[in-house]
């Protein structure tokens, strides 16, 4: 059931506030800002494709994936968004939305109208450049990721992948650098790196027998961080994580 909840936006404006200091006015702004809570299942849709968006949102607990789907169905994910990430924050200038966002897992999701995020970058110029702040790191996400499916092989492709989840997970708190669960199936995990997932399979047995990774289901273990990171060209600064 959905309800109003102020409250909930604690650690997001935390988050918030850590990369981009604020002053206790615009802080006190972004907290009460109008939002409402509601309990999304997997693969519920938080936004479809050429929808006028009405909300952005916080993701306050599970994960969530942007994509885009080709003509002949098939689907290419963006980005993967995780708790207390800012979800849709440029669909506040949009008349359409240009992409799809739906939950990956079952999870908790904050809805701010659109009408309080302008209406709050007008009143507050500076919550106005710490929000864009926000959309210009998932911009940051989306080039490595083209560059990603662009410009490595497949070994590459997916070890730059399991390096960006171990840091992103371990800032949230959902995992530690070495060990942590997937939030991704195969099949998905291949719709963001662009193979089949029999390839995917296949890549991270690889990945597994030569010594940098074990796993079990979902559960990655990363044995040679360093080189796992030298497979993957990974090279942590488009997260600017400090």
């Amino acid at each position: 059931m959905n309800k109003p909840h102020h409250s909930s936006l604690a650690a997001f404006v935390d988050r918030v506030h850590a990369t981009t200091p604020l002053g206790a006015a615009d802080l006190k702004a972004l907290l009460d800002v109008p939002s409402t809570v509601g309990e999304l299942r997997k693969s519920d849709f938080i936004v479809r494709e050429d929808e006028t968006p009405r909300f952005c949102c916080v993701l306050l607990s599970g994960f969530a994936i942007r994509y885009k789907a080709s003509g002949d169905g098939g689907r290419q994910i963006f980005s993967i968004h995780m708790a207390n990430d800012a979800v849709g924050l440029g669909n506040s200038l949009l008349s359409k939305a240009d992409h799809n966002l739906r939950m990956l897992s079952a999870g908790e999701v904050a809805f701010i109208p659109v009408e309080a995020i302008r209406e709050l970058t007008l009143k507050h110029p500076a919550l106005g450049h710490a929000l864009w702040r926000e959309t210009l790191l998932d911009a940051a996400i989306f080039r490595e990721w083209t560059l990603n499916i662009g410009r490595r092989d497949a070994r590459s492709r997916i070890a730059h992948l399991l390096c960006e989840f171990a840091l992103r997970l371990e800032t949230t708190g959902l995992g530690k650098q070495v060990n942590y669960e997937l939030p991704m199936t195969q099949e998905e995990l291949s719709d963001a790196v662009a193979l089949t997932p029999i390839h995917v399979s296949r890549t991270l047995k690889s990945l597994a027998e030569e010594g940098y990774i074990s796993r079990k289901i979902r559960s990655i273990r990363i044995i040679d961080w360093h080189g796992l990171v030298k497979v993957g060209d990974f090279d942590a600064g488009y997260l600017h994580r400090g």
